[in-house]
């Protein structure tokens, strides 16, 4: 099992002889970022963690941070966590005299499949989540698997829902991978929610667990290739659930509900919203919200957590990033993969309300 890379590993990876970094944590990941720095004469900066402080208050800490430790545009920023981490420290990595070097060590699920992939930076603003970004991918990426062992269970389960995303992508034979994943439990479903020995299962499997994180590595790691700056083309495609997902987040407060979460119940509206369109074959919807509800995940609509704020919803849909031309671009699933809808009629928004059950 992978370990953490020490830094005389990173500073090979940067040609050493000139490397100035910053580690950059939260109060979760810094006894990882403590045991990278060893006893090298590092800067640490750590911020609070959580959704709730991906904010420009954090960026400012670690821009902060850089200057006062002397950093130059020859630094180099290396962020220490999950998806949040890591897109607040390349965020300020690609901003920070106009851009410095950037590495992530990414220590949840959902980071190594997903977030430390692709060049995406940002954080949240005005309540939508990720308004402000920029492209900014890491010259090199870490995935210590080790680092999965402290893993708290809802950034298991927050992960969990992104390789479900990427199987329904990728293949059948991946989603075949997931399933069997689930066979490490007595009953073979964490229907009744994610118990609590769930990480030392999963680990016990490492094997699995390993072929999954490498085939999505792989498949988004083709996809962003193609279109490194999301210009069109199938890198859309990995925003399956995330339109859903994003808004519900919105609507609950960020921070209320995982990433993950989210983009499970995203990915039920995205079925629902693919079968009223009459793109998705039935069978196939089925199987994906059964390998949903499978992993625990909630997928009636409306979500508990909209309560009564369907206008908010609506609104914060209506404030997605990938809106083009003043439409809504959507992703649902196809027989085999999937494919982008967009909301040119009324129609269209009046089967999105019946589909998010308001």
């Amino acid at each position: 099992m992978p370990e953490l890379p020490g830094m005389g590993g990173i500073s090979g990876d940067f040609g050493g002889n000139f490397f100035k970094p910053l580690l950059i944590c939260d109060t979760n990941t810094e006894f990882l970022a403590a045991k990278i720095r060893g006893d090298a004469n590092i800067p640490i900066c750590t911020l609070q963690a959580g959704e709730s402080h991906k904010n420009w208050q954090a960026v400012e800490a670690i821009l902060r941070s850089a200057r006062d430790a002397g950093l130059g545009r020859d630094g180099t920023f290396i962020g220490v966590g999950g998806g949040v981490i890591g897109d607040i420290s390349a965020f300020a990595a690609s901003i920070y005299m106009r851009g410095c070097s950037l590495a992530l060590v990414s220590t949840t699920l959902l980071g190594m499949v997903d977030a430390s992939l692709g060049g995406k930076t940002g954080f949240d603003l005005f309540g939508v989540k990720n308004l402000a970004g920029t492209f900014f991918p890491a010259r090199h990426v870490y995935m210590p698997m080790a680092s999965l062992a402290s893993l708290p269970l809802p950034e298991w389960k927050s992960g969990m829902a992104e390789l479900i995303k990427t199987a329904i992508l990728d293949s059948d034979n991946f989603l075949d991978e997931l399933v069997s994943l689930a066979a490490a439990f007595p009953d073979g479903s964490f229907s009744g929610g994610f118990p609590p020995d769930f990480a030392s299962r999963m680990l016990t499997s490492s094997a699995a667990l390993s072929r999954c994180i490498s085939q999505a590595v792989r498949f988004k790691g083709a996809i962003v290739e193609e279109d490194p700056l999301e210009r069109g083309g199938r890198r859309v495609l990995l925003n399956l659930g995330h339109t859903f997902g994003h808004a519900l987040e919105s609507t609950a407060g960020l921070g209320t509900i995982s990433h993950g979460e989210a983009v499970a119940w995203g990915i039920a509206r995205s079925c629902d919203l693919a079968l009223a369109l009459g793109v998705c074959p039935p069978r196939r919807a089925e199987r994906i919200r059964a390998l949903l509800s499978a992993y625990g995940y909630e997928t009636a609509a409306p979500h508990p957590l909209m309560g009564s704020a369907s206008g908010d919803f609506m609104q914060a849909l209506g404030s997605d990033k990938k809106k083009r031309g003043g439409n809504l671009s959507l992703i649902v699933p196809g027989e085999k993969s999937a494919q982008a809808v967009n909301t040119a009629a009324d129609s269209f928004m009046n089967t999105i309300s019946q589909i998010i059950g308001i």
